[in-house]
């Protein structure tokens, strides 16, 4: 089918987010950073945020937990900015490219917190480019669940068969293929381009 439609995730696409930045500054080495994200603060614990639960709830559980990691656990609301050093420019060199041709409507898709995507707004003009965007912390349902891949459908009146779904998470692109849309598992700007070439859509 024809690509009518390009819809992109944020975090580690366009957004360069990632956790490890802040607790390389609180933790030891290495190493225990890669522990503490894998047995404290973990992708599961934040997933929940991401689709509505409130900081204060998921910190004050984690708290009770591990009460010796209060410092670490209190450090990924409190400084979360940290964990977002800028964009990745040659991502968005690519989306500004693809806007610039006219031919797509473009749309963002993006497992954030409703409380901290406003700074992503008022931080990263890019975001201004989309004609729309759907943050799961406001639709209180995240990806990969179904539903709100819909929620984008039936918003922007989106065929999912003419859309094509860029995202870093294989779980996200397996739920974006699920519902019908054509995908790209993204790694690098560089492998985003080719993919891009080879469909014709750049």
């Amino acid at each position: 089918m024809p690509i009518h439609t390009i819809i992109f995730d944020l975090g580690a696409v366009l957004i360069d987010w990632n956790p490890r930045y802040l607790y390389r500054k609180i933790l030891k080495d290495e190493e225990e950073v890669t522990w503490f994200l894998n047995t404290i603060c973990t992708s599961e614990w934040n997933d929940k945020q991401d689709a509505g639960r409130s900081f204060e709830e998921a910190t004050a559980e984690l708290v009770a937990l591990h009460p010796e990691w209060e410092i670490a656990i209190r450090a990924w609301y409190d400084r979360w900015e940290e964990t977002i050093p800028g964009a990745l420019e040659d991502s968005v060199k690519i989306l500004e490219t693809l806007k610039a041709t006219g031919k797509y409507k473009m749309y963002a898709l993006t497992n954030w917190s409703e409380r901290t995507f406003p700074w992503a707004l008022k931080t990263f003009p890019f975001l201004h480019w989309f004609d729309g965007i759907v943050v799961s912390g406001v639709e209180k349902t995240r990806k990969p669940f179904p539903e709100i891949y819909h929620i984008l459908f039936d918003r922007y009146h989106v065929n999912p068969s003419e859309a094509l779904f860029i995202d870093d998470n294989i779980k996200n692109i397996e739920g974006g293929k699920a519902v019908g849309l054509q995908t790209i598992h993204f790694t690098s700007a560089q492998q985003l381009q080719l993919a891009l070439n080879g469909l014709g859509v750049l």
